[in-house]
């Protein structure tokens, strides 16, 4: 082997990695390994989410099914008040001390950045939500994405990796919950990222009971509207949006990063 081939030259072109908040504490040490070793040529953006550890900080409050909206469209969203947003801030000061060290042991340098701290821009929230078979209106911390300035985004080299919390600076310049994979979907394509990784608790992609390798855009869409449901409806959405915005190639899946990258496993999605 070469030695160009032994330690190729590093990028400046930025991976982005959405970390699932129900399967942060499944990955282990060699999963960090993987991670840092791709960071080494790779400036890294982590994207995290927080559901677990919340649930975690306020049992009660986090696994109450009146927690959870769902608006007149029928889509699902977490009911966010400004003590849940207090909270989020919480559990992501703690797991980024937990993902620094992490990278830390292995040679990474990292930092952490609010979405809503310049990055990350939302709209105008849905305001009508059903409750008790009413359809009320009511006050909800979150909002759509409509944009992302990079420019917080200075130190993007190999060796080093942001780790995003996905709150975002609403119209009137309030703090909002945001869509995780949404959010990672967004800041890949403004990053200049070629890749998105969606890591997850499932292996692949299911259609019909079956794995599926690799998947266009268009299929993944179709997909998304007739069978999909749930947390995976949510990442095929973000697959679409990123491949929209110029990412190349959008991997699904539970294993090692670099796996995911070379399609040993999990399920890429690509335009075409």
């Amino acid at each position: 082997m070469s030695e160009t081939q032994q330690n190729p030259t590093p990028t400046q072109t930025p991976t982005v990695v959405k970390l699932g908040g129900s399967c942060l504490d499944d990955l282990d040490g060699s999963w960090w390994d993987d991670l840092a070793a791709h960071g080494r040529e790779h400036p890294l953006i982590l994207v995290h989410g927080w559901s677990k550890p919340l649930k975690r900080l306020d049992p009660r409050r986090y696994t109450d099914p009146s927690a959870i909206l769902r608006d007149r469209y029928g889509n699902q969203s977490r009911w966010t008040t400004p003590e849940v947003i207090a909270d989020i801030k919480t559990v992501s000061a703690a797991m980024a001390e937990d993902v620094f060290a992490r990278l830390a042991d292995r040679g990474i340098t990292a930092e952490r950045l609010l979405g809503s701290d310049g990055l990350v821009r939302a709209g105008e929230g849905e305001r009508w939500w059903w409750r008790d078979k009413k359809l009320v209106e009511l006050e909800n911390l979150v909002g759509p994405i409509t944009g992302v300035d990079p420019a917080p985004l200075k130190n993007l080299q190999a060796g080093h990796a942001y780790l995003v919390t996905p709150l975002a600076q609403g119209p009137a310049g309030q703090e909002v919950n945001t869509d995780a994979d949404r959010a990672a979907a967004a800041i890949a394509g403004a990053a200049g990222a070629t890749d998105l990784v969606l890591v997850t608790d499932v292996a692949h992609l299911l259609i019909d009971g079956e794995p599926v390798r690799e998947i266009s855009a268009e299929a993944a869409a179709a997909f998304r509207d007739k069978g999909a449901t749930g947390g995976m409806r949510k990442k095929l959405r973000a697959a679409g949006e990123a491949l929209e915005r110029g990412v190349e190639r959008v991997f699904i899946g539970s294993a090692a990063t670099t796996d995911l990258l070379a399609a040993r496993t999990g399920t890429v999605i690509t335009r075409t």
